[in-house]
């Protein structure tokens, strides 16, 4: 056998965050970089001799690669079966099906997710469980310090395979399967929801607009919604997914996706629109001049969710991120349901899926989804989305209207400062984190401070403890602010600011909401000092 094994040096810096390992493209094209990254998740896993693996990305610059690479490591570390997506594609809710659907051994999903791609763009890789979520703390802490004591790697002397043919082929006596990336989700979300009932929404003039940002999901998207649902050809834009994503920012908000929020708020807009990101597990949704915040969705998802073939029998529960709004809690209140607040990141909700503890769950970063598969999944809430429509033969601002005279409405925002110094953006949060104690009571612009702390979450499940998971200054009236950092960026820091105030059931549902936060946002602002610590005087982006 053509196994070699080749020595090499570690890399410092490599920690990988709840999303994997990302860094910018130059970076992981470095000699033995990837190699010493995939070969120290190898080295942390235990028992895969003669399992399967799935492997599959997003389709942006140097996957394929880094496929052909993974596949030949693979194989010379004593897996016995590789299923790859056909063209190295599969959606991180796709792998996460796959792998489940397959009980596969685990899976490497190559995505850096909603950040930009080519030459210069971003890269990630990741390692998701048999479960089909992403690995835990345990394992990424294993991985971790491997990668800063790695001596060698192994892998096999052998030519790349062919990832556009689906197929069998021998790698060193491991057999790789080239899959249609496609075909398995697309039956799992056949037997989810109601595709007749949408079909002949469709055929009744139904319009709608999907766009796929030349990211993963547009071949999804086009087999679901064109194919077998019968929408318009057209209905699918942007569809083919591009290394560099066509030089656009594959992230569903409403800055990088502003040509569809136009086209819904214009005399001519379809009746609903949607977007998903680069590996599709997040989404946008707008109907015709109705724009829903993620928050809101996994409010609204969760209270008609019972529409939906898979979901009739009712939830046993519902979960959050912290830094989303309380809306869900409105639902889980009113239907009897337990609702769970967790930190940010998806493997915290897979502990409580698995249990059967939550059936939906979602964050403020337009991620939702449920027990179907172990990652948020844009695409399954587009589709949820569709079905209820199609019972309920409302339109997307009606539906928002009527719940928000149910439930009462959170008005929310989030702030993002992206690309900030780092060194700036770690003492703006340690010093507030300093200053939380002492904020208690005091009041600021009429608002109260009733607690301010810094989140730790005990998770029901395993016992474990989650530290420092953002700051939080909650006031009187329920309304809060919440400032954290995020780990999604290559460069330099990411700080975000989360501001909520809830407007009771019967109160004023429709004010603008920058407007209706101005005064908290200010506070925010006088809090922190941002303006004075990074030199910014306006967000980067405002969802």
């Amino acid at each position: 056998m053509t196994i070699l094994t080749v020595e090499t040096t570690p890399f410092e810096g490599q920690k990988p965050g709840t999303s994997g390992l990302r860094k910018q493209v130059p970076v992981f094209r470095q000699p033995r970089y990837a190699e010493n990254y995939i070969q120290s998740i190898f080295d942390a896993l235990e028992g895969f001799a003669g399992k399967t693996l799935v492997i599959g990305g997003d389709g942006r610059y140097h996957n394929d690669a880094v496929i052909q690479t993974a596949i030949r490591m693979a194989s010379a570390n004593g897996f016995g079966h590789v299923l790859v997506g056909q063209g190295g594609i599969l959606s991180t809710p796709a792998a996460s099906h796959v792998i489940r659907h397959n009980k596969a051994f685990g899976g490497l999903v190559l995505s850096a997710s909603h950040n930009p791609g080519g030459p210069d763009g971003d890269f990630g890789l990741k390692y998701n469980a048999s479960n089909g979520g992403p690995a835990t703390e345990k394992i990424t802490d294993a991985v971790f310090a491997r990668t800063r004591t790695i001596a060698r790697y192994k892998i096999t002397d052998t030519p790349d395979i062919d990832l556009g043919a689906r197929g069998e082929t021998m790698v060193e006596g491991m057999t790789v399967t080239v899959i249609d990336a496609v075909a398995d989700y697309a039956d799992l979300m056949q037997s989810l929801f109601d595709f007749d009932a949408i079909r002949a929404m469709f055929k009744s003039g139904f319009r709608m607009r999907f766009d796929a940002m030349h990211a993963v999901t547009g071949p999804y998207a086009r087999r679901i919604l064109e194919g077998m649902l019968g929408a318009p050809e057209g209905t699918v834009v942007n569809g083919v997914p591009l290394p560099d994503f066509g030089g656009g920012h594959p992230d569903p908000n409403l800055v990088h996706a502003k040509g569809l929020y136009d086209l819904l708020m214009s005399d001519d807009a379809p009746d609903f629109g949607a977007a998903s990101d680069g590996d599709g597990d997040r989404n946008l949704i707008i109907g015709r001049g109705q724009f829903v915040t993620p928050s809101d969705s996994l409010a609204l998802l969760a209270a008609n969710a019972h529409l939906a073939p898979g979901y009739a029998g009712g939830l046993s529960g519902i979960a959050r991120s912290m830094p989303t709004s309380a809306a869900a809690d409105r639902v889980a209140e009113k239907m009897g349901l337990a609702i769970y607040e967790t930190p940010t990141g998806w493997k915290f909700f897979g502990n409580l899926l698995d249990a059967g503890r939550v059936t939906i769950c979602g964050e403020e970063s337009a991620g939702t989804g449920s027990n179907h598969v172990r990652e948020k999944d844009g695409l399954w809430a587009v589709l949820l989305w569709l079905n209820i429509l199609a019972v309920r033969k409302q339109s997307v601002r009606d539906i928002v209207a009527e719940h928000w005279r149910t439930y009462g409405r959170s008005y929310y925002t989030r702030h993002d400062y992206e690309e900030v110094e780092t060194g700036a953006a770690n003492k703006l949060v340690e010093d507030l984190h300093a200053r939380l104690p002492n904020l208690i009571g005091q009041e600021f612009g009429g608002y109260t401070v009733a607690y301010a702390d810094d989140f730790t979450y005990h998770d029901p499940v395993d016992g474990s403890v989650a530290t420092n998971q953002g700051l939080r200054i909650g006031f009187a009236d329920g309304s809060r602010i919440v400032v954290r950092l995020s780990g999604t960026g290559t460069v330099g820091a990411t700080l975000r600011f989360y501001v909520e105030r809830y407007e009771p059931a019967g109160g004023n549902h429709f004010e603008e909401t920058q407007k209706a936060l101005a005064p908290l946002i200010a506070i925010a602002a006088t809090l922190t000092g941002i303006a004075e610590r990074t030199g910014r005087d306006a967000p980067t982006v405002i969802t």
